[in-house]
């Protein structure tokens, strides 16, 4: 018996609560885990509060990623004992996540929990942190340097702003932080933003063009923030695109692409397959300063995901929020 964070749905009513669950409840897979650590994202948050179609079947437990360690394994990738990280797949959307004692999953969803990285650290990086890690990745892969200029990140503030900011900063990058909210500055500034730029300003209707500013941006915000950003690129210029905190929309023209030849580049972290995850942890322990993360990390218990969830939608939490399942596991 182990504790889960269930959604259901009768008719048009969705119900959260903390629930006890077995592992016979657990739906089908190749691996079952003991969770360590989950955390508390944006599209949890949207499953949670039923704002935003995220949960495709019920019951459903969400958590979108997890670090745990292997119980049972049928997989030839793993064995009972090893120390595994899993980031999307679907988990906590179509097949139950990590918020819940125990996950059973694909074995080819998981990655090894990289050496010298815990199952906490792992998860205050999480999904958010993964993804800022593919983008910086995506600017690197087009050639922006930083020796090309100032890089913009929107939405600064929220877990993939924040690792975005921490890991450009480190690479040498000067940093514009975009946020809605003035109390984060100094929270933006230790993360290594050099400049801070107010949210108001990218929300405007965008021109099609507009004053040459940044060589590259990492933007979770999509829609006008997006278009915004667009048109204040350098020639040459490159966004990576991985989120839509502010729309799926995108209201803009060619302009950007066709007259200083900017690339838009999208970032998936849902379905990239396990070589890049695993290129991709394997820079964020060697690019991050692991003993920092506790600057952008806040927990919250299991008992209290429900409770919180709706603080990320009126944009309330900072950085990254960590769950501890089962915290002895971290040894």
């Amino acid at each position: 018996m182990t504790q889960a964070v269930v959604i259901d749905k009768t008719e048009d009513q969705q119900t959260v609560a903390l629930r006890d669950i077995t592992t016979a409840d657990l739906p089908e897979g190749d691996v079952l885990v003991d969770v360590a650590w989950s955390t508390l994202n944006y599209k949890d948050a949207l499953a949670i509060t039923g704002a935003g179609p995220v949960v495709r079947s019920f019951p459903m437990v969400p958590g979108i990623d997890f670090a745990g360690v292997v119980r049972e394994s049928s997989h030839p990738d793993f064995t009972a004992g090893d120390k595994v990280v899993l980031n999307g797949w679907g988990v906590g959307e179509k097949h139950w996540g990590g918020l819940a004692g125990q996950a059973r999953v694909s074995g080819d969803w998981l990655i090894p929990l990289p050496a010298g990285m815990t199952a906490r650290q792992a998860m205050v990086i999480g999904t958010a942190g993964y993804t800022a890690m593919l983008c910086v990745l995506a600017l690197e892969a087009q050639g922006i340097t930083p020796d090309s200029g100032e890089i913009v990140v929107t939405g600064a503030a929220g877990g993939v702003g924040s690792v975005a900011t921490m890991l450009l900063a480190a690479r040498g990058y000067n940093v514009a932080a975009v946020t809605g909210r003035a109390s984060e500055e100094a929270y933006l500034r230790d993360l290594g933003a050099t400049s801070i730029i107010d949210r108001a300003e990218l929300s405007g209707k965008p021109r099609p063009l507009a004053k040459e500013r940044w060589a590259g941006a990492v933007d979770v915000a999509g829609s006008t923030v997006l278009a915004n950003v667009l048109a204040g690129m350098k020639y040459g210029g490159v966004v990576a695109a991985c989120g839509l905190a502010a729309g799926m929309d995108l209201p803009t023209s060619v302009a950007p692409f066709i007259l200083r030849g900017v690339t838009l580049a999208g970032v998936d972290s849902v379905m990239a397959p396990k070589a890049k995850r695993i290129a991709a942890y394997d820079r964020l322990v060697s690019d991050l300063d692991l003993s920092r993360l506790e600057v952008i990390a806040t927990e919250a218990s299991l008992d209290k995901v429900v409770e919180i969830a709706p603080k990320f939608l009126s944009g309330e939490v900072r950085g990254r929020m960590v769950v501890p399942v089962n915290p002895t596991l971290d040894a």
